[in-house]
Parts: C-alpha cells; sequence; structure tokens
C-alpha cells in the first residue's frame, strides 16, 4: 500500500496549510530545504501529520545539536531550542522511519560561497559513504531497504544546472545505486515558472519538488504523482 506525501522545498506557498482539508491529503511531509521552521510547523499542525526534513544553503547550521534519551537538545553542552519544529525528524546523514517509510537523507549544497550546508563535492562524498554504511547496517538488522533519497541538490546531471551554486553531486549516483531507493526527492534548484525537471538515476525517480508536490510512494516499488502538484512560483 503506498503513502501519501506531501513533499515541499524552496519556495513558500501561503494558504497551502489553511488548503489542506483536516489533515487527510498526506500521511507524511517530508521537506528539502530552504524553508522557514514556522512554515513547516504550520503544515505539520495542519496534517496532523509528522514531517521529516533536510537542510538547505540557507538554512541554519544544525550539525552542533545534539539530543539525550530523554529528549533533551543541547547545542555545544548547553541546553539550547533547534531551529526546527517541534517533533520534527531531521535526516540529514542519517536513516529515519516515518509512516512506514524509510527514509536517508544529505543536506545542503555544492559549495560556492562561505555558509552552512555547503560542501566540496569530496566532503559530500565522505558523508554518502556514511549514509551507505548506516543503511547497511539498518538493513541488516531489520532488512528493510531505504525507501526515499531525501536531498537538498539533485545529483550531476538530472535536472541540475551548469552554474556552480546548482550543480549536482556527483557522488549521488554511487548512493542510489547502492541505496536504490523508489525515489530521490530534491529541491535547490528553481524552476522559474516551469514544470520541474524529473529523471530516473537507474530505477530511481528523481523529482525536483520545489514548491510542493503530491506523490504515493509505495514502499520497494515506485514514486506516483497524484492530482493536486506540482505547484510552484513563477
Amino acid at each position: 500500500m503506498g503513502v501519501r506525501v506531501l513533499a515541499v522545498s524552496d519556495q513558500v506557498h501561503d494558504g497551502l496549510a489553511a488548503g489542506m482539508t483536516a489533515g487527510r491529503v498526506a500521511d507524511l511531509i517530508l521537506a528539502c530545504g530552504d524553508l522557514p521552521a514556522d512554515y513547516l510547523a504550520a503544515l505539520m499542525n495542519a496534517l496532523d501529520a509528522p514531517l521529516v526534513f533536510i537542510p538547505g544553503n540557507h538554512d541554519p547550521d544544525l550539525s552542533g545539536y545534539r539530543q539525550s534519551r530523554a529528549g533533551l537538545f543541547t547545542l555545544a553542552g548547553f541546553p539550547a531550542t533547534p531551529p526546527w519544529p517541534d517533533g520534527a525528524l531531521s535526516a540529514d546523514g542519517r536513516v529515519v522511519d516515518a509512516a512506514g517509510l524509510r527514509i536517508a537523507g544529505l543536506g545542503g549544497c555544492l559549495r560556492y560561497a562561505e555558509g552552512p550546508n555547503q560542501y566540496t563535492e569530496r566532503q559530500q562524498a565522505r558523508r554518502a559513504r556514511r549514509l551507505r554504511a548506516c543503511a547497511r547496517r539498518r538493513r541488516l538488522r531489520d532488512h528493510r531497504a531505504v525507501d526515499v533519497l531525501l536531498t537538498h541538490a539533485p545529483p550531476r546531471g538530472i535536472g541540475d544546472a551548469d552554474d556552480l551554486p546548482h550543480r549536482g553531486f556527483c557522488c549521488y549516483h554511487k548512493l542510489v545505486a547502492e541505496l536504490a531507493p523508489a525515489a530521490l526527492l530534491h529541491g535547490h534548484v528553481h524552476p522559474g515558472g516551469t514544470r520541474p525537471q524529473a529523471g530516473m538515476a537507474g530505477r530511481t525517480s528523481v523529482c525536483n519538488v520545489t514548491g510542493w508536490r503530491l506523490l504515493e510512494v509505495t514502499p520497494g516499488s515506485e514514486l506516483t504523482e497524484l492530482p493536486g502538484g506540482p505547484h510552484y512560483a513563477s
């Protein structure tokens, strides 16, 4: 059975939360970065659905936050409130389970300036190796594969651009080949009023979700677009 997913990235759509009727549109929200925390919190409240996210290059640095077994967060050893909605799950460099799907994530984009969540190709390849190892350990433990790979930037050559800030990562191709998810969802590349590009990496659907798209993900199988998306600003 498929899981209905509201996938969002990069662009705030005023009224989106208000237009969702009584939380019956999606089972899960997946956020691919560069969206305000209060907007994501409003979507969570409107849909009464869990949210899994990764950071974009315009988001704050999330790497220093640590969560205790009691659920409290610290930053540099001191109690701190993280800059994401209460109850949301970060998948950056992690594998998480939500609403019946297994999601692996890598935030950020190719380094083009000073700022958080930007990586060289070598740095992101190192992070991708750690993520593959994490996914392998999880699969050995419970025999479940990754259903969705959540990224901010696309793979190189599939829906990216030629300018440095919007080039994709080459290392994502090896990551997709090993994890073989049904879908790779990303943002970062704004379509400029045209339909966001999509493509395939092996059997994995690569989908730009800038703005928002309503999708159905069938674990171990495929990605289907549902009526109501895509929506993006010109």
